[in-house]
């Protein structure tokens, strides 16, 4: 917790540093990449850095997590802690690496401030950063002894086994370890980092569910990511190298699974909801439930522009079919009334095969679906279709901390 003269000052100066984060941490970066460029070469998204959605995210948490030990001195925000240590973890972030941050944080913090940061400021400050720095650092070495990997050394060559083109878009990629040991652990809906040396020399790093680990392997998808998407994010670097250069037999870098939004133990109902890319940590959890035999009542519910984007379409249909008490609800912007009647040859009219998928025009609803009480449910996609969703399942009585949530990218929070 906060020393009472730091909370003092922190809680005091709160407002200004919270009106100026966006600022501060614009030429935090400013500086930390003139300083060490290989770490914007090979380290952070540079994407994500162009669009300012990094910024953001760190804006974000250093306020959330000064306000959090003034509301709540005796606590920790545990939950923010964690999601932040597993993204650090996937990229081999190594405690040597916070002074280095801290450096050109505080200046940052000091240049925008000008005079009102005293010293009695940066003490504060700088307690709320180590406090911070030090949990995570805590969580991450954790994660690596879990892991089975020296602290930041998460890196492992994978062969690329094989590749499924499931949309014009979208493929899939099985990759094995290339030394021919054993894949290492995971839980249905973590993710892998992949690290891939672009044409420009870069080492660039993105992170992909685990949409299934086939025996002695992990296989990812990968949407390409084209200029001018409604995030306002650049064409995909990485995803755009391995659809274009990436077709069996090459060479990937891969980190062990990592990632806190997992599928519960229990046998509660579950609802996976998911839009677009969305549906890869879901396909993983139903995949799971499928070869385990599971008896939950499972609700998976899918959003997307049609039929022909819809990745996993026919994975989707099938697992369903294999689970004891599961149902599919999809909506399509377009396309959905072609798809319901071509649903109803491919099963042959059987009225049981046909109940367990519901297909629907428009955007997504689930305030027009029963949700069982008890209900943990699960959302990936865009972070305004999660908002969305969380706010129909709160309306329809799902508790919020039932509602678990997993953002490609930065995470801005709901």
């Amino acid at each position: 917790m906060l020393s009472p003269k730091s909370a003092e000052t922190v809680r005091a100066t709160l407002p200004a540093v919270s009106g100026a984060i966006d600022e501060i941490a614009t030429l935090f970066y400013e500086k930390l990449f003139a300083a060490h460029p290989e770490l914007l070469r090979d380290l952070f998204n540079r994407g994500n850095q162009a669009n300012g959605s990094q910024r953001q995210a760190l804006a974000g948490s250093i306020a959330t997590f000064a306000r959090h030990l003034l509301d709540h001195p005796d606590s920790r925000p545990d939950a923010m802690l964690a999601r932040i240590a597993h993204k650090h973890a996937s990229l081999g972030v190594r405690e040597d690496q916070y002074p280095v941050v801290r450096e050109h944080l505080f200046a940052a913090i000091a240049e925008v401030l000008g005079e009102a940061v005293t010293d009695d400021v940066v003490r504060a400050w700088d307690e709320v950063y180590w406090l911070m720095a030090h949990a995570l650092i805590a969580v991450e070495k954790r994660l690596f002894r879990e892991a089975g990997v020296r602290d930041g050394a998460v890196w492992r060559p994978y062969r690329v086994a094989g590749r499924v083109q499931e949309t014009d878009d979208v493929a899939t990629f099985l990759l094995r370890p290339a030394d021919g040991a054993p894949v290492p652990a995971s839980r249905p809906g973590q993710y892998v980092s992949v690290q891939v040396q672009l044409p420009d020399g870069a080492r660039q790093i993105r992170q992909y569910s685990l949409s299934g680990q086939p025996d002695g392997g992990l296989q990812i998808s990968v949407k390409r990511v084209a200029a001018g998407d409604p995030s306002g994010a650049p064409a995909g670097q990485v995803s755009g190298y391995l659809h274009t250069q990436v077709h069996g037999g090459e060479t990937l870098y891969v980190s062990p699974p990592f990632g806190d939004v997992v599928l519960s133990d229990g046998d509660g109902p579950l609802l996976l909801a998911s839009a677009g890319i969305g549906c890869t940590p879901m396909v993983g959890m139903l995949a799971h439930l499928a070869a385990t035999g599971s008896r939950r009542r499972i609700i998976t519910a899918h959003a997307d522009r049609s039929p022909a984007t819809h990745p996993f379409r026919t994975d989707l249909r099938r697992l369903t079919g294999k689970l004891a008490d599961a149902t599919a609800e999809l909506w399509y912007e377009e396309g959905a009334e072609a798809e319901e009647e071509g649903a109803g040859r491919e099963t042959g009219g059987m009225a049981d095969a046909v109940d367990t998928v519901t297909v629907r025009s428009g955007l997504m609803d689930l305030t027009r679906l029963a949700i069982p009480a008890g209900t943990t449910a699960y959302l990936c996609g865009p972070v305004p279709f999660m908002k969305a969703v969380r706010t129909q399942l709160l309306d329809s009585g799902v508790p919020s901390a039932a509602i678990h949530y997993e953002v490609f990218g930065p995470d801005l929070g709901l």
